[in-house]
């Protein structure tokens, strides 16, 4: 028996599938993930499918789609034919692949599409000044915030965590900073 058989384990697994709702994912892709992630050795999908009690179509689909996070790993055993799964279990590199990832499907093509309106702005005459505007500062913001992510993945871990674990103390580093309002 693996995981499944321990309440605070399922506990996990569940709050996991209801939270992946929230954040964009289908609730049998987190469970999955969940599963996997708690579990000290790799699953094949039949596993999967008796330890959540869901269709082996919902487990095919979510075990592609984590692979295509990069959150989780494909192997086989000798002696059997069966694919294994396994989950990243080390927290940096699974945020920072979700993060990517995420980047990728929803930041680049608002990038993109932002730049491409913008262009098609410069065009436009008639557009009212507030909306070429509003469309632009979106594009800069979301640009540079894109920008500072690709600057700050590319520190070391140890680097990023003392950076996390300053907080709003690393503030103090900058010239003229102070405590920022609910308008900065």
């Amino acid at each position: 028996m693996g995981v499944e058989r321990y309440p605070e384990a399922m506990e996990f697994i569940l709050h996991w599938g209801e939270m992946g709702t929230h954040w964009g994912a289908n609730r049998s892709v987190a469970q999955v993930h969940a599963l996997l992630y708690l579990s000290d050795e790799p699953l094949d999908a039949e596993a999967i499918c008796t330890a959540l009690d869901i269709a082996r179509s919902n487990v095919s689909t979510a075990l592609k789609e984590l692979q295509g996070y990069g959150i989780i790993t494909r192997s086989h055993k000798p002696g059997e034919r069966r694919d294994f799964f396994q989950a990243e279990t080390e927290l940096w590199d699974l945020f920072m692949a979700i993060t990517a990832e995420r980047k990728r499907r929803e930041i680049d093509p608002t990038i993109a599409k932002l730049a491409a309106l913008q262009e098609r702005m410069e065009h436009n005459k008639d557009l009212p000044a507030h909306i070429r505007e509003r469309i632009g500062n979106m594009h800069q913001f979301i640009g540079r915030l894109t920008g500072w992510y690709e600057q700050v993945r590319g520190l070391k871990k140890s680097t990023l965590i003392a950076l996390m674990n300053l907080g709003a103390k690393v503030a103090r580093f900058i010239p003229g900073s102070g405590k920022a309002s609910a308008g900065d």
